[in-house]
């Protein structure tokens, strides 16, 4: 068998140098834009006492030994969502960070064990300035990149074009013949019509389960082509983190920025109510559980500063897949510096 050539090979690193060339272009570009509109950048730490309460995201635990020898858990982030809300839980109003994250189970053309998270958030500002934001940021991208198309594998989509705007309602009747209003909280009708488009069901799938398939096989590679997606008003139980919309308690004020059929980012209006916020996480604890076997605690601190939190919107950006659609890469580890090294990987 042939051992894979390393990533430090300078063949290897030779091909991927014009990728990591856009990726230095584009986060200077970035830090430029977010300067201009009067943001902060921020740092925060990767160590943490929880590693999220999402029922699909699996963190790293880490031990934290003290000086007589006295283990502690911690756990690398997942997002560096929980200590930018208590930075403005402590008066910061406009802050941006370019964080390290990492997630277990996760490693795919589009996925990394650890990645670049790039996240901002706006006080007392509503979630369709984030909107905004995401237009700019990928005129300012294209513009960084010396490109007019972001481009993955055999899709494209105008850099310079507005995205077009779809509540996830809207792409299921479009893309899946779904009437998803009709259909909340009803598992097994959600079930007939997900087996009558061809997505395969397991026994034991909830209604969340079976909305993540239907999107995932019929919604999501159809979204950002020519231009472009947002994907608005997710039902509420899908926005883990977001707040309801106030004209329709059933759906929530959360969105996603598609791009060539890829996912890069994740808005929402953020929820500032604790109890609220709890009652998700222990649901969202027991169905990681129940798949996963797999359980992590909640962050107290998070919810003491969510009661003080101002009004916000916040968004959370792949800025791997970024680079990636900007310089016309294929494999997230084109774009990443130093690769997480796995054995057998081929880069």
């Amino acid at each position: 068998m042939t051992r894979a050539s390393p990533w430090w090979a300078k063949d290897v690193y030779a091909d991927r140098k014009p990728f990591l060339k856009v990726r230095s272009l584009l986060g200077a570009a970035i830090r430029q834009f977010f300067a201009h509109e009067g943001f902060v950048e921020v740092e925060t730490a990767a160590l943490q006492v929880s590693g999220g309460n999402e029922t699909h995201i699996s963190p790293f635990g880490v031990d934290l030994i003290g000086q007589g020898g006295e283990k502690s858990r911690l756990y690398l982030h997942s997002s560096p969502e929980f200590a930018c809300k208590k930075l403005l839980a402590a008066g910061e109003e406009r802050i941006f960070t370019f964080a390290h994250v990492f997630r277990n189970r996760e490693r795919t053309a589009l996925h990394h064990p650890e990645f670049t998270m790039l996240e901002w958030y706006r006080a007392h500002e509503p979630v369709s300035r984030l909107i905004e934001d995401c237009a700019d940021l990928l005129a300012v991208a294209a513009k960084a990149a010396g490109t007019d198309n972001f481009v993955w594998r055999d899709r494209e989509a105008e850099a310079f074009e507005e995205p077009e705007i779809l509540t996830v309602r809207e792409a299921f009747d479009r893309y899946a013949n779904i009437d998803l209003a009709a259909l909340l909280g009803d598992r097994d009708a959600l079930a007939r019509a997900a087996e009558r488009d061809g997505v395969s069901i397991a026994p034991d799938d909830t209604w969340s389960d079976l909305f993540s398939k239907i999107l995932s096989e019929k919604v999501e590679h159809r979204l950002g082509r020519g231009r472009a997606t947002i994907l608005t008003d997710y039902p509420v139980s899908e926005a883990a983190l977001a707040r309801q919309k106030p004209d329709d308690p059933r759906f929530a004020e959360r969105f996603e920025l598609y791009v060539c059929g890829v996912e890069i980012a994740n808005g929402f209006g953020e929820l500032t109510d604790p109890a609220e916020q709890r009652r998700r996480f222990v649901e969202a604890g027991a169905a990681r559980a129940r798949l996963y076997g797999e359980t992590c605690p909640i962050d107290e601190d998070f919810l003491d500063a969510l009661a003080v939190m101002p009004p916000a919107s916040g968004i959370a950006l792949g800025f791997d897949r970024l680079v990636m659609l900007a310089a016309g890469a294929t494999r997230i580890e084109q774009v990443l510096w130093t690769p997480v090294a796995e054995r057998g990987t081929v880069l």
